[in-house]
């Protein structure tokens, strides 16, 4: 599947990502799992290419290859999900990804279609199905059970650095001990992790919502003076139930919530993303994740100015 193939219909999946419904790109893992990926994370779906693997590599990497004068890695997202190597698979497919302002190949089994979910479908797994962190929502397409995978977690473990702020906005935080409570508002584990540190270095405390229809029932309640209120939200787009667009039209709709600051800060990127940050109203839109722009932003949107 091509890049152009991907795009062509990308307008409709654009209206789609705006009103709580998402475009996702099926595949398979070596069994009848369909798992997905957001369409606007993929740039290409290609025949597996040949690869280099050098000493070292984290036992996930099938290796590297050139694409389009650049070189990527790939991960074999059987191994990142518990199946058996794909490496080896004669018909396997590398999806070429982009988020978080970094490119990977994802190795699948097969590429089977681009589906229409809408975010009411989309729910988080039940731990009994034993994804674990590795999915952050499942799905019904066609009755069968399909698992949308935290592309975050699977970076991470590969990858696990915290990121620190710098000093001098880690000071301007401390320096305004009246910043009010932030709600951070993401569907990963691993997300929700790197913000709470983020602020905890800012000395900012954080409400807590896994997705986009509790953060909306939270503010609801606060709005009601159930509970202390927060100034600001931080949310991820890609989320089951409400996503971060519906979330922020929801707080634009609502005067009691309309005053509050709302950044989405998501690893999709694109002229896309930012015509549909200013159609709902968010303040800002940051990709994921860049700690000083994040910090800064907030500071610039809570405080006084850090210069």
């Amino acid at each position: 599947m091509s890049t152009a193939t991907l795009l062509d219909s990308v307008e409709s999946h654009t209206r789609l990502a705006g009103h709580n419904r998402v475009a996702m790109l099926l595949f398979r893992l070596g069994d009848r799992q369909l798992f997905g990926i957001n369409v606007f994370k993929v740039r290409e779906v290609l025949r597996k290419p040949a690869m280099e693997k050098l000493p070292g590599m984290h036992v996930w990497l099938a290796g590297s290859f050139d694409y389009r004068g650049k070189t990527i890695p790939v991960i074999d997202l059987g191994l990142a999900m518990g199946y058996p190597p794909l490496v080896e698979l004669a018909s396997a497919h590398v999806v070429v990804t982009e988020f978080s302002r970094s490119m990977q190949g994802f190795l699948v089994a097969d590429f089977q279609r681009i589906v229409h979910c809408s975010g009411e479908s989309l729910e988080a797994p039940s731990a009994a199905l034993g994804f674990g962190n590795r999915v952050n929502a499942v799905s019904r397409i066609d009755g069968q059970l399909m698992a949308v995978i935290d592309v975050e977690h699977v970076l991470a473990s590969i990858d696990d650095t915290v990121a620190e702020i710098s000093p001098h906005l880690q000071q301007a935080g401390q320096r305004n001990p009246g910043l009010c409570r932030i709600m951070v508002v993401d569907d990963s584990v691993v997300a929700r992790g790197r913000l709470i540190n983020l602020f905890k270095q800012m000395h900012i405390d954080c409400v807590i919502a896994q997705d986009g229809q509790e953060a909306l029932d939270l503010l609801s309640n606060m709005a009601q003076g159930d509970g202390e209120s927060v100034a600001l939200v931080v949310s991820d787009i890609e989320m089951p139930r409400l996503d971060g667009y519906a979330l922020t039209r929801a707080i634009r709709e609502t005067p009691a919530l309309r005053p509050l600051k709302v950044v989405l800060h998501s690893s999709l990127s694109g002229i896309f993303n930012e015509a549909l940050v200013r159609e709902v109203g968010a303040d800002r839109f940051i990709a994921k994740f860049q700690p000083d722009l994040l910090a800064m932003t907030v500071l610039e949107l809570m405080g006084p100015s850090t210069n």
